[in-house]
């Protein structure tokens, strides 16, 4: 197949996914509808960049199609495709079972009333990180917050930009999560070693908050101690996947395992029969349709508009600025932004710029390590900070109009403290511990054995 020229014109059906997109949820919000960018589908925009792709990129259309298919077949989609519908299935059978309740209730049980800021935080950070879901996260812990606020003198706009972090926390960090999934998957990384090249980045925000939170968290009357009931055997699927992933177990066993752990404590507390166990593994399955789509069109659409010369054509672009590795990271930190921005969601953000970025990587050098965690801590960054993401608007929604998206950013210590440390690792390589004790084989595209 004939090498093509780098060319702008064949990133145009990239360009064109983006805009139709942005524009289509701009346009969705200004007309009253607070969650637009959600209501217009991504795979379909997806779509319309496809078929721009065909229509402008020179080549026989059954050679294009045959880049397309195998743009949607690529190994790391497919894989990341499947870890996807079985983290679904994880995640909704816990969540059938119980397992979301009784965490909830846990952390109430055993947070302080004076620390209750804290408590919603630390909560959210363990919801997050053994979901994968900050959206999943917010809604199971939304009404909790806004009720302590309301029964307290908590600041509503503080408590509720403590939940926004507290879920981005687990968002950035957790292995199920379909951010960490994409930005491993695109940059052929294990997720335990991003998730041990995130994490000194991460803890650091997290103590940051939690110290503000105790700080100037504190309600002037404390509520009154309240007993809450749970099971502490259906917390247990959520601690076992975090630390098997964590120990380095095949992700697809660890999931498996999950769903099978948390099929057998549903049934035998008789949280569901056999049958409905069944329908809600494919429930789980269900609910990644749009994603595992998206990703799969977008390897297609990936694949016309490299076949084009179109990525050779911004990669050149983007290299003018590139001088060295902390340029190449600091370039990895504004695409992951600008994108976000324009798609209002990571995964999406991720899953676009993961091919972009692994190229900026090979040619600089930059660990993939560091480039998961980057694309994947800017992501949850922007994500947990623009007024029209699904988090935000999520969270506020449940205040009932007391408490505007634009009203709590001046909050959102963890996102502020999450920006600063990462951004100064870039500068000062603190976080590079254990990339510098296991260092990368970029000839093998493993870390060298030692």
């Amino acid at each position: 197949m004939e090498k093509k020229k780098p060319s702008f014109i064949a990133l145009i059906p990239f360009l064109l996914f983006i805009v139709s997109y942005l524009g289509i949820g701009m346009s969705l919000v200004f007309n009253g509808d607070a969650m637009g960018f959600y209501g217009f589908k991504t795979p379909i925009a997806v779509i319309i960049g496809i078929i721009a792709a065909f229509l402008i990129i020179k080549g026989k259309t059954d050679e294009k199609f045959d880049v397309f298919i195998k743009g949607c077949g690529d190994e790391n989609i497919i894989i990341m495709c499947i870890i996807y519908i079985l983290a679904g299935a994880f995640s909704t059978v816990s969540k059938q079972m119980g397992g979301v309740d009784a965490t909830v209730n846990l952390g109430l049980s055993v947070i302080p009333p004076g620390l209750i800021t804290v408590g919603i935080f630390v909560i959210a950070c363990f919801i997050s990180i053994s979901t994968g879901t900050s959206v999943g996260t917010i809604v199971a812990l939304g009404p909790i917050a806004v009720g302590f606020a309301e029964k307290t003198t908590i600041s509503m706009p503080l408590i509720i930009a403590t939940l926004i972090g507290g879920a981005m926390f687990g968002d950035n960090l957790s292995v199920i999560s379909d951010t960490t999934i994409a930005a491993t998957r695109t940059q052929g990384v294990a997720m335990r070693d991003k998730f041990r090249a995130n994490l000194a980045m991460a803890v650091p925000a997290m103590i940051v908050t939690v110290v503000l939170l105790v700080i100037f968290g504190r309600p002037e009357v404390a509520p009154a101690k309240a007993v809450y009931d749970f099971e502490f055997i259906k917390v247990i699927p959520y601690i076992f996947v975090l630390v098997a992933s964590i120990t380095g177990m095949n992700v697809f066993v660890v999931l498996v395992l999950g769903i099978v752990l948390s099929g057998v404590i549903g049934l035998s507390t008789e949280a569901f029969g056999l049958l409905e166990y069944s329908n809600f593994v494919y429930d789980g399955f269900a609910g990644m349709f749009e994603i595992f789509l998206l990703s799969m069109l977008t390897g297609g659409l990936a694949g016309l508009v490299s076949y084009g010369g179109g990525i050779d054509w911004l990669l050149l672009k983007i290299k003018s600025f590139i001088k060295s590795r902390r340029s190449a990271e600091v370039g990895i930190a504004l695409i992951t932004s600008l994108t976000d921005m324009a798609t209002a969601n990571n995964t999406v953000a991720i899953i676009i710029d993961g091919p972009i970025v692994r190229n900026i990587v090979e040619e600089y050098k930059v660990d993939p390590r560091r480039s998961a965690s980057l694309l994947d801590s800017f992501g949850a960054i922007m994500q947990g900070f623009i007024p029209y993401g699904a988090q935000v608007l999520m969270a506020v929604k449940f205040t009932e109009g007391k408490v505007s998206p634009f009203d709590i950013m001046p909050f959102l210590w963890y996102q502020f403290a999450l920006t600063f440390f990462v951004i100064l690792s870039i500068f000062i390589p603190f976080a590079d511990g254990f990339i510098k004790k296991h260092p990368w084989d970029f000839g093998k595209w493993q870390p060298k054995e030692m």
